[in-house]
């Protein structure tokens, strides 16, 4: 009975551990993306908890060198695993996570990271997170949410033994849960935008399982001068996407504004590692080296025009069900 308690909590605080009570094919995993002030370090650390189909359960934290593009999977006994029952916060091994903190006690990173000014995405009533409405539908095979869009950081890290100033670098947080990955996404994220600090970008869009059919689903949050502005399925957006050879072209507008997005794909990439029905067996390829040129309208008037630099991309799967030249909801 105490775990159907902490779950429904967790149904308005999206941030905190969802998964009370599961023993099989489910997973749950945070991603902190952090970039040091000069930026000659951006990684991600990926923290997580995996409960395969036949119940085999491994906790994980894996980390994403973007500079270096390599990925290390360190395994811990899923019994290390321990998250809070009333708030966002996570200890695996020496390790801990949460909204406030980055403790690190990894072969490549090692030591604590204050994270300030934290940027959460709004709730509201009937919306306690990204995904709207949809939070709380029940057969979801995955579910999203965002911790902060946007923050700085401050502290020191070893980093592959080296010492290295984090302060004043910036960071990003944002989660998924649920069975598996979608089969096919785009996803990207940038907040290091030079001519506007507190900027930040999040896009993603996914092939949905719904209800024996599917649908294409799309969630995106543009973060600019403390106002953000929010296109999705469950607010009644309109997008269009389409793939160049090293480009991914996104855009979504309602009825007042207009955001548009070029990625552009450069450098290389690690091999992360995904779940399916808990199991983390899927591969996915991301970037950390990509930049996003965005364009946001109001009717015809450009609000803004901006490039982001250090950017996560994803493309993954049979990405060509997502796309469309035409705009559609």
């Amino acid at each position: 009975m105490l775990h159907y308690l902490h779950r429904w909590r967790a149904l308005w605080d999206p941030d905190r551990y969802h998964g009370w009570g599961r023993q099989n094919s489910y997973f749950e995993g945070w991603y902190f993306k952090i970039v040091d002030p000069t930026e000659r370090y951006a990684f991600a650390i990926i923290p997580g908890i995996s409960m395969g189909q036949d119940g085999h359960q491994h906790a994980f934290i894996q980390l994403l060198d973007g500079k270096k593009c390599t990925v290390a999977y360190h395994d811990f006994p899923a019994g290390d695993f321990l998250p809070s029952s009333t708030h966002f916060e996570v200890r695996l091994g020496e390790n801990a996570f949460s909204a406030g903190t980055l403790k690190l006690a990894l072969p490549e990173l090692q030591g604590t990271l204050q994270l300030k000014d934290i940027t959460p995405w709004p709730r509201m009533l009937g919306a306690p997170g990204i995904m709207g409405w949809y939070s709380f539908v029940p057969f979801m095979e995955c579910y999203h949410g965002v911790v902060s869009l946007d923050h700085h950081l401050e502290g020191s890290l070893e980093v592959y033994g080296q010492p290295a100033d984090f302060t004043g670098g910036k960071g990003y947080i944002e989660k998924d849960w649920g069975q598996s990955f979608p089969s096919s996404w785009i996803w990207l994220q940038s907040n290091h935008f030079a001519d506007s600090p507190r900027t930040s970008l999040m896009a993603s869009v996914a092939r949905i399982p719904w209800i024996g059919s599917h649908f294409i689903g799309y969630i995106v949050g543009f973060l600019l001068e403390g106002r953000l502005y929010r296109f999705a399925t469950y607010t009644g957006a309109y997008m269009r996407a389409t793939l160049g050879e090293d480009t991914v072209f996104l855009g979504f507008r309602d009825k007042k504004h207009r955001l548009e997005i070029v990625a552009h794909k450069k450098g290389g990439t690690g091999q992360l590692v995904s779940p399916i029905s808990g199991n983390m067996t899927g591969k996915v390829n991301e970037s950390l080296q990509a930049t996003v040129e965005v364009k946001l309208f109001e009717g015809d008037q450009l609000l803004y025009s901006g490039e982001g630099q250090h950017a996560g991309l994803e493309v993954a799967g049979p990405v060509e069900e997502l796309l469309t030249a035409e705009w559609r909801r």
